[in-house]
């Protein structure tokens, strides 16, 4: 190809380019590239391209990128350059064999981006570090890795690539604020330091998220690590004087059984901890085959939650919640299920999280609400005892500033009486915005609708609040109340929750009572009114009006 064409078609490049010989020795550079470096032709022409970059890398990293390119072909990274005025600068730089016909004697192009102005020479580039936690970033992790799997195939060893999630870390930014969420992330970050070895490489990849790469002999040593990784935050954390309980989860995939490139083993790492988090949370999982197809259920799932809206395929069941002195029906929870027309039934904790995720939870939420207020206004048009029927509201939705106008509106379209409808909220969403959730709250309770608090107990508990919010209902937790007759002090905590609500006047109903032990304890303590398996599950709208027409349920036989 004839010498000015080829300078003419670099030119056109909007980045520095280097042709080089099949020895990746360079024959020709664009202006732009002359322009960077400060050097003319005469300077470089015939060394190596990775000579261009020896002054101011890492030797380790040279060899990959020299070692990558004859096994691969290609190379993509950021490298510093020493230009002829003696500033340092950081580049992306990506080389690529070439075979196309026309190019005999050229072996390899690099093209030349660079990535940050001049800096201080033997300073690392802040786009390499994280400003937050002082951590490596994405992208030297990135080198990091692909370094550790070109040791690896050298000396016959594996690359674990763990990925690590703090659990409920948006409740904690929401709730506290985001400065005291970015304390916490410093906080793990120092200690996920103390967990690695020297040579063992931690980093965060942004918001919540944190990898580790080290050299392992056995799966064991990655479980080891694991294992260790969990047990971080058993302290507490403390944030200006507040202690959180914060727990975390892990995804490990490993070289070279789960991929033999950087990206195919970060996307590995990243499946096994979504799956660790929809598991429970607070627990290591591996990569499996299997996880690329539950991440193709899990699209495929959102695209038919979508669908699910537009052809109303959900309906509501309804839990009731009984005065256990008279056995009747004195309210019900409102449940939302989803019969799916080729799956049937869907859990609500299969498709709940990804309607969170995919923003669909605001739409589902409003839905619920206005189902439920249409049937049970209508039951009551009917002459069917009126009872106050109860709706979970998920935070998106309730940070919604027009929430309060949409549920105005919901019960003005039913006809349902505000006083026959009970709002219920996490306590954790009376964390934050302090303020604007008092007015929130306000407004329900001034038009009638009563508040209720749902799992009280299990998430960032302040007696203050209590005080401070419009609040009627405290409901007990399940899980206080399933252990009992076994659980000294899950009883004495069900007992002072008992006493404090009798103390403020609220109200107050245990969830999950399932046995003739739970009842006789409530109604010994003075907790009259209860929700669980002992009564009824949550049964089909239809059932539960026949339900409203006898008024009472029969007492289920004593175990």
């Amino acid at each position: 190809m004839d010498n000015t064409l080829v300078s003419s078609i670099l030119n056109l490049a909007h980045e520095g380019v280097i042709l080089s010989d099949a020895d990746n020795k360079v024959i020709k550079a664009n202006d732009l590239f002359l322009e960077m470096s400060g050097y003319g032709p005469e300077d470089f022409l015939g060394q190596g391209v990775s000579d261009l970059f020896a002054e101011d890398n890492d030797a380790d990293k040279l060899q990959v990128y020299k070692d990558l390119l004859v096994e691969k072909g290609s190379w993509t990274g950021h490298l510093y350059l020493h230009n002829k005025g003696g500033d340092v600068s950081q580049y992306e730089v990506s080389s690529k064999g070439l075979s196309e016909e026309g190019c005999e004697g050229v072996a390899y192009i690099t093209r030349i981006e660079e990535v940050q102005g001049n800096v201080t020479e033997g300073i690392n580039p802040r786009s390499q570090i994280d400003r937050l936690t002082g951590l490596p970033n994405r992208n030297l992790l990135w080198d990091r890795l692909e370094q550790s799997m070109l040791a690896a195939r050298r000396s016959d060893v594996s690359v674990a690539i763990i990925t690590v999630g703090i659990d409920r870390f948006s409740r904690i930014n929401d709730g506290l604020g985001h400065a005291v969420g970015d304390q916490v992330l410093k906080e793990v970050a120092n200690r996920l330091k103390k967990t690695i070895r020297s040579n063992d490489t931690v980093a965060r990849l942004g918001g919540d998220l944190f990898a580790l790469v080290m050299a392992v002999t056995a799966q064991d040593d990655a479980v080891i690590v694991a294992e260790k990784l969990l047990n971080i935050t058993n302290a507490p954390i403390v944030v200006d004087g507040q202690e959180l309980s914060v727990t975390v989860s892990v995804g490990i995939s490993i070289y070279p059984s789960d991929g033999e490139d950087a990206d195919t083993l970060l996307k590995g790492s990243d499946s096994a901890l979504h799956h660790a988090k929809d598991i429970g949370k607070n627990c290591y999982q591996f990569f499996s085959n299997d996880m690329n197809s539950r991440a193709k259920q899990r699209i495929q799932l959102e695209s038919d939650l979508r669908k699910a809206l537009e052809n109303d395929e959900f309906r509501v069941f309804y839990q009731p919640k009984v005065d256990i002195e008279s056995d009747a029906i004195v309210g019900s929870e409102a449940l939302i299920r989803w019969i799916h027309p080729e799956r049937g039934m869907i859990s609500p904790g299969e498709f709940i999280p990804v309607a969170e995720e995919s923003g669909l939870i605001g739409p589902i939420g409003e839905w619920v609400l206005r189902k439920s207020c249409e049937e049970n206004a209508l039951w009551q048009s009917q002459g069917l005892k009126g009872v106050k029927v109860s709706v979970n509201m998920a935070v998106p939705q309730f940070r919604s500033r027009a929430i309060v106008q949409q549920v105005k509106d919901i019960l003005n379209e039913t006809g349902l009486r505000a006083e026959m409808l009970e709002i219920e909220i996490t306590e954790s969403m009376l964390m934050g915005r302090t303020e604007e959730v008092i007015a929130k709250l306000q407004a329900m309770r001034d038009i009638g609708i009563s508040i209720a608090i749902d799992d009280f107990g299990t998430g960032y508990s302040s007696l203050n609040y209590l005080s401070r919010f419009p609040i009627t209902t405290l409901k007990i937790d399940r899980a206080f109340v399933q252990d009992l007759e076994s659980n000294q002090r899950q009883a004495e905590i069900t007992r002072a929750i008992i006493g404090l609500s009798q103390g403020l006047e609220l109200g107050v109903i245990a969830e999950g009572t399932e046995n003739a032990q739970h009842i006789a304890f409530l109604k010994k303590h003075g907790c009259n009114t209860v929700q669980g398996f002992y009564y009824s599950r949550p049964v089909p709208s239809e059932e539960f009006e026949d339900m409203l027409r006898n008024g009472v349920i029969s007492k289920p036989d004593s175990e």
